[in-house]
Parts: C-alpha cells; structure tokens; sequence
C-alpha cells in the first residue's frame, strides 16, 4: 500500500493507504534540523518552527488554530537533529484542508518582526523549562560531553545568547537555504489515494522553486570521557553511553535488541536488577540514539546521591555479565517477539504510519516493509549480540555524566576513565 512520486521540481510523495481508518495524517518533513546550524545560530530550526504557526499572508494565527479546530483536526510539529516535520490529522474527507494549512504555513509565513520578538521571549521560557528539569537536561549535557564542538552535541532548543541575535533578516536567510523543493518530503498515511495526494501536493508545492544550500558535514568522534555538572536537585541523574552504529547499517536490529535486553524495557536486564530487585531508582533505562552516520547506546538512571555508587556498580555489573556470559536463546526469542510487538502495535494510527514513511524518506530515502524489518529482525543470531557487546563499553568507548548534588559524592572505580 506503500507510494512514492517524485515531483518536477524535487518535491518527494510518499503515502500508505489505510483504508479501513477513518483519518488522514499528512507531514510535511524539512531535511533540516539542528545539525544543519551554526555555533552562531544554533537553534534557528526550532525557532523557526515556532514561527511557522505565528501568521500568513492569509491567515492569522488565530485563524490556523481555528481552521483546523473546526473540523476537529490536530496540527502540530517538531525539531530534531536532523530533520523538521509539520503534520495535521484530520478526517479523510478533509485531506484538501489539510495541505491548504500547511502550504500556506510553509510558503506563505510572515516573520514579522514583532512576532519575531515575542517568539523570542516564549523560546527563551522554553529553554528556562528545560533547564528547570534535570532529568531530561542531563541528555544534552551527556551529548554535549560526547560530542563538543560538534553540531550534534548541541541541544535543539539554543542557547540564550544565539536566540537573542535572532532577526527577520537571519532567520529568512536560513529557510531559503533549507526550506527548498529537493530538501522536502510530504508524507501521507490513512483513508487516501496516492493519485489524490499527488494532484494536491502539485496544486499547493508545485510551484515552489530552488535547491539546498550545500554544506560540508563531518561524523562526529565520540568522546570518552566524564563530565560532572553540580545542581541542587533531589536526586543525580547520569547518562553513561558508548558507540553504537548509523541508523541505516545492517546491523541496526543487532543494536535494538541488544538495546532492549540491557535496558529497553521492564523486563530488561537493568530495570529488574536496579529497580526491580533492590529499588534502587524509579526511572533506569536504556536507549539507541542513531543518525545518518553516527550512533549511540546509552544508559540513564536517577537515584539519590546515597545510592549512586551501588547503582553505578550494578550497571556495570549487568553489562559485565552480559558480555562473559552472553545472551540466551530464550531471552534472545522473548525479545525478537517485544521488538515485534513494539512495532506493529506502535503503527495503528495513521499519523505513526504517516511519521514512519516520511521518517525513513527524509532520512535514507528508502522505504523498509514491515515484512522486511520483521525479517530482518529474526535474522538476528546470539553470536551477532555477543559479538556487538564485546565491543561496546570498553573504556576508551566510554562517556558518563551527572547531574545533581554531587559535591560529596566519592565515586566508584570503574568511572575511573
């Protein structure tokens, strides 16, 4: 059920037909994000975003929010490293509306000046939040400590010195670069043909005109070492984190499964060990970071500063074991049927068949079956997680840092880096 067009001028259609839902979800994905940025004007993606919803020559803002709101959709978007996404769901009998709202956010946006200037103070409260909460900012600060100096290293929202240098001026300069036919997908899923999503995408996109600024991008090298950032909290929060593989490598579904096993879920080995066993934390987990040259394999935990050192220790641990011991058929099958599961009951909406598709596009301009991932992920062996493991963690690999009251905190021998 799965299309794809290529437009005259570069534009990209791609849709899944779900004949049996009701909805249409449509996401128009900008290959930008804050990669793409500047020291000098890191954040601009995100707060371009930001503007996109402020205006148009056609509407207000007012009148976005209620033209949508009048037939019940949903509008929304988001920035990330590598990409930016605006996306609608509504009926499928509003399929028109939906690319007329959007083209014209896109195509026809103001950046008035004064919309400039109170989006800047929303931004700014924005990154005010983030910093209020220490368990999400740890992440950047783990990134940053991976990567510095490089573009990914950089948190998406900005700094307040790059914000407050943002003008009309900057910020046009940066959505002609990047805003541009070859730099676009539109993506579809939901009660819709393929024909009627062309024919609207040529009617709202096909005049647009112009190419991507062209960049010259290097891979990041991941950096071992420690950082420790002190902050009056209630608790530490820490990322330890080492290499893992490009979000398109063959041994992508190796890494998720390996990812699952130690920390994916509540099943896994680190949330039953820490929190399961000896309660330890509330929230311990693992995640795969993985981008179109790069990846990474964390691992997060928030404790009080009492129990870090045994929490530390046991992480260590259960990566220890993992690697002499290996991974057994048993716990090898239990997770292929979760990473399964995940999947296919994660897509039963038309906007997460709609961010797939357009996901994969923006990023390695291919489509994957869903027959195709599941085979690949049984295709996976214990010799190919054993394999992975005995090279991940290895202490020239590694990278940790915390946050939180950490002045008296001694801490343990292995982060002895």
């Amino acid at each position: 059920m799965y299309q794809k067009t290529l437009l005259p001028n570069g534009i990209r259609i791609v849709s899944e037909a779900i004949p049996y839902v009701k909805s249409v979800s449509v996401g128009i994905w900008i290959g930008t994000g804050s990669r793409n940025e500047e020291i000098t004007n890191h954040g601009i993606s995100h707060f371009i975003e930001h503007l996109m919803f402020k205006g148009t020559e056609n509407r207000t803002a007012k009148d976005i929010a209620e033209t949508v709101d009048a037939v019940g959709g949903q509008l929304n978007a988001f920035t990330a490293k590598e990409y930016t996404c605006y996306y609608i769901k509504v009926l499928d009998n509003h399929l028109d509306l939906a690319l007329d709202v959007l083209s014209d956010m896109l195509l026809a946006s103001k950046f008035d000046p004064a919309d400039v200037n109170r989006e800047r103070e929303v931004v700014l409260e924005e990154v005010k939040m983030y910093e209020d909460s220490p368990d999400e900012l740890v992440h950047d600060l783990y990134l940053d400590n991976v990567w510095p100096q490089h573009p990914l290293g950089r948190n998406i929202l900005g700094s307040a010195e790059s914000i407050a240098k943002f003008d009309r001026g900057l910020l046009t300069d940066y959505y002609h670069d990047f805003y541009t036919p070859d730099n676009i997908v539109v993506a579809a899923a939901g009660n819709l043909t393929h024909e009627a999503l062309e024919e609207l995408a040529i009617k709202y996109f096909g005049a647009m005109q112009g190419t991507k600024r062209k960049m010259v991008t290097s891979s990041p090298l991941l950096t071992s070492a420690r950082a420790l950032h002190q902050k009056d909290t209630e608790q530490i929060h820490l990322c330890l984190g080492t290499e893992s593989v490009p979000q398109d490598s063959p041994s992508i579904y190796v890494a998720h499964i390996l990812n699952n096993i130690l920390g994916g879920g509540i099943s896994s080995r680190l949330f039953q060990s820490i929190r399961e066993e000896r309660g330890l934390a509330y929230s311990i987990y693992s995640y795969q970071s993985n981008y179109r040259d790069c990846g990474l394999l964390t691992v997060y935990a928030g404790t009080r500063p009492g129990n870090v050192n045994q929490v530390v220790e046991l992480i260590f641990q259960n990566i220890s074991e993992l690697r002499a011991s290996g991974i057994s058929s048993a716990e090898l099958h239990k997770t292929k049927e979760q990473l399964k599961g995940n999947l296919l009951l994660g897509l039963e909406s038309s906007s997460s068949r709609m961010s797939r598709i357009g996901k994969l596009e923006i990023t390695q301009g291919k489509y994957t079956s869903l027959d195709d991932i599941v085979t690949k992920i049984e295709h996976v062996s214990e010799g190919d997680l054993n394999q992975m493991m005995n090279t991940r963690f290895s202490t020239d690999q590694l990278c940790f840092t915390a946050l939180g009251p950490l002045k008296d905190v001694v801490w343990p021998q292995v982060l002895k880096l």
